[in-house]
């Protein structure tokens, strides 16, 4: 008696996944619409040139710390109504920012974008979602096709930026702003087609507590490495477009080079699970760390757009590559009972990191220029590197 998986079970999975799909291409948008303007506007509305990227560095605060309270949001109203508040919260902080540009307020601004912020880290866990409904055959099929809304995310957002940035000239990128508030309004309708199951609290005993599990050594390293993966994408990606105006190149240049990094960090998502499967997740992790160290390494050698682009997609790729591998490796950490505390503790170092990151980088962009910026990848790198390895050497040494 096995026919409550028949093949037919996963046509609720692959309706949700389009609708996930959907909602990501939107909701994927906002952070690219920040990233491309953050700095810029924040540095028309402050004399203070360290402070420029301080509204993106909060959108990245927003994510770190809306992960936890969405959760809790989504466990107890279900994920539908929990995407439907993160997506409402989403139309206000775009409007709040919008407001704030206008009204050249730069706290109202910044208020606007760590809204936005809070809108993504609903946004994060769609691909979770995508999962619920499907089976185990299924279930790698349904995330990618989630990320592949976000490659969708990271054409409309930079191309929505394009598109309006001049509409109002009273207001630079006010409209801008306005659009994204639109995406996620439109995301609402979207989420609405939601069929997610109810959700049903399971308690356990929680398995070790969370100290033991983070002091483990294989914790440490990967974590280590999705803290400098992630950590080192934002903070490049958030002075990249800063640098590039400095440099005398347009918005629109700026702007399509967010879109092509954006590209980049989804696009490889498609065969990094192959790539994990054939040649390990050490390897492919530190081979996301490298393309990381080689994207400072072209930022270092000019200041043309052909320059700056390429280093944006090699660091994207180089975010695709470590951050995956070391959440795979990370998966290795814990026990079925210990999961959620221990992703929940991932998620928030990692975004964590990312604020911080973030917040450091219109400081030293100012002190130091873009060349300092890619200076500082390197011994975050080497220091992830050695941890990688040293986990990859003990993995064979108890193989052996």
């Amino acid at each position: 008696m096995n026919q409550h998986v028949p093949v037919s079970d996963d046509t609720l999975a692959k309706r949700n996944a389009v609708v996930l799909a959907c909602a990501q291409s939107l909701g994927g948008a906002s952070p690219a619409i920040v990233v491309s303007l953050g700095g810029i506007v924040g540095s028309q509305l402050v004399t203070d040139q360290a402070f420029a990227t301080v509204p993106v560095s909060l959108m990245q605060l927003g994510i770190a710390c809306g992960v936890i309270p969405a959760a809790m949001l989504m466990r107890r109203l279900g994920r539908r109504n929990g995407y439907l508040i993160g997506a409402l919260v989403g139309v206000i902080g775009a409007s709040v920012a919008a407001s704030g540009t206008g009204s050249r307020m730069f706290w109202l601004f910044c208020l606007g974008t760590f809204l936005c912020g809070v809108y993504g880290s609903f946004v994060q866990s769609y691909r979770f979602a995508a999962a619920d409904t499907a089976s185990e055959a299924f279930k790698p099929r349904a995330i990618s096709w989630v990320m592949l809304g976000g490659l969708a995310g990271g054409v409309i957002g930079p191309q929505s930026v394009y598109w309006t940035r001049d509409l109002t000239p009273a207001a630079p990128f006010a409209a801008s702003f306005l659009a994204q508030g639109g995406l996620a309004l439109l995301a609402v309708g979207v989420v609405l087609l939601l069929r997610a199951p109810p959700v049903v609290e399971k308690r356990s005993g929680g398995g070790r507590p969370l100290s033991e599990i983070m002091r483990q050594p294989k914790f440490i390293a990967s974590v280590t490495a999705a803290l400098v993966a992630y950590g080192l994408m934002s903070f490049v990606m958030t002075a990249a477009p800063l640098a590039m105006v400095a440099c005398g190149h347009s918005i629109g240049d700026a702007a399509l080079g967010i879109q092509w990094h954006v590209l980049s960090m989804f696009g490889p998502s498609f065969f990094t699970g192959r790539l994990i499967a054939r040649y390990g997740k050490e390897k492919i992790t530190a081979l996301g760390l490298l393309l990381t160290a080689v994207a400072a390494i072209v930022g270092l050698s000019g200041l043309s757009v052909a320059h700056f682009w390429i280093a944006l997609v090699l660091l994207g790729i180089g975010w695709n590559f470590g951050f995956i591998g070391a959440t795979a490796l990370v998966t290795d950490c814990y026990r079925p009972e210990e999961r959620v505390k221990v992703q929940a503790a991932n998620d928030f170092l990692v975004f964590g990191s990312v604020a911080i990151a973030s917040f450091s980088a219109g400081g030293l962009l100012s002190a130091g220029g873009w060349d300092s910026v890619n200076w500082l990848v390197f011994p975050p790198v080497a220091i992830a590197l050695a941890l990688v390895a040293w986990q990859g050497f003990r993995r064979r040494s108890a193989a052996a």
